[in-house]
């Protein structure tokens, strides 16, 4: 069974569609003809891996009957295709480069009247790995184009690609067009953090649909840290009673659902992350006698930095000799497993600190008696690994499990074939001495995929900035600092340094945005159009034809692609005025510069 989503039927309003185009057209500003057609103003974000629409460009009325044609018993699908086709009927998206100067507009041609599209496997769910290739043709003679895919979740993402090959009012389509189109990587994604400051639901599902228009495909949601713990667990319900910042700030069973259904709507993965043992802090207003070092200053006065109790304020970590703190968990575990589809598990275990473990009497005895903190982080790996995996789950960990100076586990602890690890430090070494390990890498290198930095400390007291030279605040004051321009993201190669097979073990890249310094108001500019960026590096690369680093010719088109999303909805920050894109050239360099 096909169903076919279309408009109104009028002939006589699309005569007077074709004179308003031409009035159009003679009151529009011409631009320099020397602008190349690459930034005509009509792009797609992220470039596909293969374009083609031969000079001279030619672009069609969109008929106002404009239809879509597609197997209809798949209940993503459907939803997709109703979202896109308003999308593409009402959006009469308005380039910041006038299109007419680069582009034969044949207003005499017959309309692009139907989307027909068709789906090889429409039993294929989304996972990691799924085939998210497709084919788009749209003919220059109009009548019907052609969108190809394996499965529905690459039907959505030509989808994507064909709603930005239309703009304007009326409506016109790009034709004699052809594009085959696949990811580079299978994960690409944005972390968000929801403990440090809470986010609302409408502002999870913004991003989502952000996410699905850059054809990114992970959301990985770090639901729970030591400062609140604000997801409704059926089981656990005081965790959230006690230790979220209020009854206002709950993700309850059903919040949840909308928002993996929502996700599953866009093409996008909701991977769920329940960090411990490390930042569970908030875990102790339910259950005091499983936390360490819970509610203590986290760096007291005389204390060495290296015997502090936490990474930033906000202390706490599980208990491994307890036993009540497996119940705890594995309630949770089971809970999130069914709330979230999700084959994936992120279980955190990163920042393990020594002073907090080290200020509970009963382990205090376990060290004494010759025990180690590396051998109580193994005890509890042990002891909630094998529960994830039973749950058919592969389990998610961030880096420090293996790679931490002071406290890991021994690599036989962690199956490969049941674990993946997500690297944040030292760039391309530890991706390189994760994959020469034999396991899958996910990468958000803190020195070039996080959001947060650059944006100073959270610390209230901090005499770092009593500064009178303008110097001395490292790079912006943030650990992690300076700012990571969109430039510094696009341009990283996550698989530098990699041999075939090491390139083989990385399924792809998260940016992370850390809540400290970030709320529901600058959300949106936080993360775009910087994860655009890194959205075209992980879809189809950062390099041109020849091999070319290409974020010069990139500049135009994301100018462009965070005009258009502004106009979704999207509080996109700008990354140049808009006098760059009216004059072609002009904001380039022939010099390095600083």
């Amino acid at each position: 069974m096909f169903s076919v989503f279309n408009t109104f039927n009028s002939s006589a309003l699309q005569i007077l569609i074709i004179l308003s185009l031409l009035l159009a057209s003679a009151a529009q500003i011409s631009f320099s003809s020397s602008q190349s057609n690459s930034n005509s103003g009509v792009n797609v974000w992220p470039k596909p891996r293969n374009f083609s629409w031969p000079q001279p460009q030619q672009a069609n009325l969109l008929s106002p009957n404009f239809s879509i044609t597609f197997p209809d018993h798949h209940k993503y699908l459907s939803s997709s295709v109703k979202r896109y086709l308003q999308l593409i009927l009402s959006e009469h998206h308005l380039p910041l480069v006038n299109p007419s100067s680069f582009i034969h507009i044949n207003t005499s041609a017959p309309p692009l009247l139907t989307l027909s599209v068709t789906v090889a496997d429409l039993s294929a769910t989304l996972h990691h790995g799924v085939d998210e290739s497709y084919t788009l043709t749209i003919p220059i003679s109009g009548g019907a184009a052609d969108l190809a895919a394996q499965t529905a979740w690459g039907a959505m993402r030509g989808l994507e690609t064909f709603s930005q090959l239309v703009w304007g009012d009326p409506s016109l389509v790009a034709v004699g067009v052809y594009v085959w189109d696949s990811p580079l990587f299978g994960h690409r994604g944005v972390m968000l953090d929801t403990s440090r400051n809470f986010y609302g639901v409408q502002d999870m599902l913004r991003t989502i649909e952000a996410m699905s228009a850059n054809k990114l495909n992970v959301f990985h949601w770090h639901i729970t840290d030591s400062h609140s713990f604000p997801l409704m667990v059926p089981s656990e319900p005081e965790l959230a009673s006690k230790g979220s910042y209020g009854s206002n700030m709950h993700y309850s069973p059903a919040d949840v659902t909308k928002i993996v259904e929502f996700g599953l709507e866009h093409g996008v993965r909701v991977l769920p992350e329940i960090d411990s043992p490390g930042h569970t802090g908030s875990w102790a207003a339910a259950y005091p006698d499983i936390v360490t070092c819970a509610n203590m200053f986290w760096w007291p006065d005389g204390v060495d930095w290296a015997d502090r109790l936490a990474a930033e304020p906000g202390t706490g970590h599980l208990n491994p000799l307890n036993p009540k703190t497996y119940q705890v968990l594995k309630n949770i575990i089971r809970d999130v497993a069914i709330l979230f589809p999700e084959p994936f598990y992120h279980a955190g275990a990163d920042e393990i600190i020594p002073g907090c473990w080290k200020a509970d009497p009963t382990i205090q005895s376990f060290l004494s008696e010759g025990g180690t903190l590396s051998q109580l982080l193994e005890l509890f790996v042990n002891s909630t690994f094998p529960y994830i995996v039973s749950l058919n789950r592969t389990v998610v960990y961030w880096e420090d499990v293996l790679l931490d100076d002071n406290i890991k586990v021994q690599s036989t602890v962690l199956p490969q074939e049941h674990t993946i690890l997500q690297t944040w430090n030292n760039g391309h070494n530890n991706t390189k001495r994760i994959v020469s390990s034999g396991y899958r890498v996910i990468v958000s290198s803190s020195e070039f995929y996080y959001l947060d930095c650059g944006h100073g400390d959270f610390l209230g007291n901090n005499s770092i900035y009593d500064q009178q030279t303008g110097s001395g605040t490292r790079n912006g004051g943030s650990w992690c600092g300076p700012f990571k321009t969109w430039q510094t993201m696009y341009n990283y190669d996550i698989t530098y340094g990699l041999t075939e097979e090491e390139v083989k073990l990385v399924l792809g890249g998260e940016v992370a945005l850390w809540s400290e310094q970030a709320d529901p108001t600058v959300l949106d500019a936080r993360i775009w159009p910087r994860a655009s960026a890194v959205a075209e590096s992980l879809w189809s690369g950062n390099r041109d034809e020849k091999g070319m680093k290409r974020y010069a010719e990139a500049t135009d088109r994301l100018n462009e692609w965070r005009s258009r999303i502004v106009a979704r909805g999207v509080g996109a920050e700008p990354i140049q005025p808009l006098w760059c894109v009216r004059n072609p050239g002009m904001c380039n360099t022939f010099n390095p510069v600083g």
